[in-house]
């Protein structure tokens, strides 16, 4: 038989998705893969109802529905301070995820260099690794997370055709200043390369760090694709509903690709999600303080076990040194942890160039008392 790609041989399975089937063998609470265990805003729920019962059941046009793609850019414009046409400039996409390799895709070419701060998420090495891409990583330096403005430069000098920002940073939390995004902003306008932003967590960050969305910055709108989702937003992970919006001649292109990918997104769900769309900006400002308060319950359980950490500053997870257990294996920690503690992690080394294994990756998107559950279990550590 003739052998499959080489290029899938490269990478492998997500072990963000392997460690809750891990947590689900053992009977582990959940903190690895990030989804709340919470419901939707109740208005959302119900708008998914009437969507099915209207016979939303087709496709939707494919690159977003109207009304969707009509009120996604009354947001992201009154947001970002940048205009959005609803009929040029956004493509509907089924999740963040889809937003990220379609927007690698539209831009790049195999043989490109795709730039990844480093942690990064797992997905964007295999979406670059997938377009025929070589991900050329700059690190973040703990403790702050910060980075070498001189190592950057060397990155962009070495012809990439496009940068990838996360910002809030998954995995570490890191909200980038308005300073950083503009020396990011500067390389990519002297190096003329393409910057592709998952900003999927615009809404969870908190005091005194702010978002700016990388597309505000000057010169930067036709240069930016932004890639984000309404998952983390509106606690609807499952319903994979994402987007990008690019200049009109950019998503011209990546539309073309997210119809051979997927075709489009769940249409019934389209329809719903609009609703959430039209809550008051106070929503976003209760979920940023809702999420607060779990980290807060979080991080007072880490301060009692004694083991170091990063306090985010945006997005809902939590970098966790275990150095102190001796593990030469991140993975085998985090089994054992999942077996033993029964609070399931991510192995850092999943965000991580190869031969980084001290650190776990937990997510506090979860209930108060799911939260507390796991504390007292992560107490268990200390012995």
């Amino acid at each position: 038989m003739p052998r499959t790609s080489q290029r899938t041989s490269v990478f492998t399975e997500s072990l963000i998705r392997e460690m809750t089937r891990v947590a689900q063998r053992h009977g582990a609470i959940n903190l690895s893969q990030g989804f709340p265990d919470f419901d939707p805003p109740p208005e959302l729920v119900q708008a998914g109802k009437d969507a099915m019962d209207a016979g939303r059941h087709q496709y939707a046009i494919t690159w977003g529905a109207p009304e969707l793609r009509r009120a996604l850019a009354a947001k992201i414009g009154r947001f970002t301070g940048v205009p959005v046409d609803e009929a040029s400039e956004l493509v509907v996409t089924c999740g963040a995820t889809e937003a990220m390799i379609v927007a690698m895709m539209t831009v790049c070419d195999p043989g490109d260099r795709v730039g990844l701060f480093c942690p990064f998420y797992e997905n964007y090495s295999a979406d670059a690794i997938l377009c025929g891409a070589t991900p050329v990583l700059v690190p973040l330096h703990p403790p702050g997370y910060g980075f070498d403005r001189d190592e950057l430069r060397r990155a962009f000098a070495s012809g990439l055709k496009a940068f990838v920002l996360c910002n809030p940073s998954n995995p570490c939390g890191r909200v980038f200043t308005p300073a950083e995004l503009g020396h990011i902003a500067s390389l990519a306008e002297e190096y003329d390369v393409w910057v592709l932003t998952d900003e999927v967590y615009e809404h969870i960050v908190f005091p005194p760090h702010r978002h700016t969305y990388f597309s505000s910055l000057p010169g930067m709108a036709a240069r930016t694709l932004m890639c984000s989702s309404l998952s983390k937003t509106f606690s609807i992970t499952g319903w994979r509903l994402g987007y990008v919006c690019a200049s009109a001649d950019v998503i011209a292109q990546a539309r073309k690709v997210h119809d051979f990918l997927t075709v489009g997104a769940p249409a019934p769900l389209q329809h719903a999600v609009v609703t959430a769309l039209g809550l008051p900006d106070g929503y976003y400002a209760a979920l940023a303080e809702k999420y607060a308060r779990s980290r807060d319950i979080l991080l007072g359980y880490l301060d009692q076990t004694g083991l170091a950490y990063i306090r985010p500053e945006g997005a809902y997870f939590v970098m966790v040194d275990i150095s102190p257990f001796g593990y030469a294996s991140d993975i085998e920690f985090s089994h054992w942890m999942a077996r033993e503690i029964g609070v399931a992690p991510v192995p850092g080394s999943s965000f991580f160039a190869p031969g980084e294994n001290r650190y776990i990756r937990l997510n506090f998107a979860k209930r108060p008392e799911t939260l507390h559950a796991a504390g007292e279990r992560l107490l268990r550590l200390r012995a």
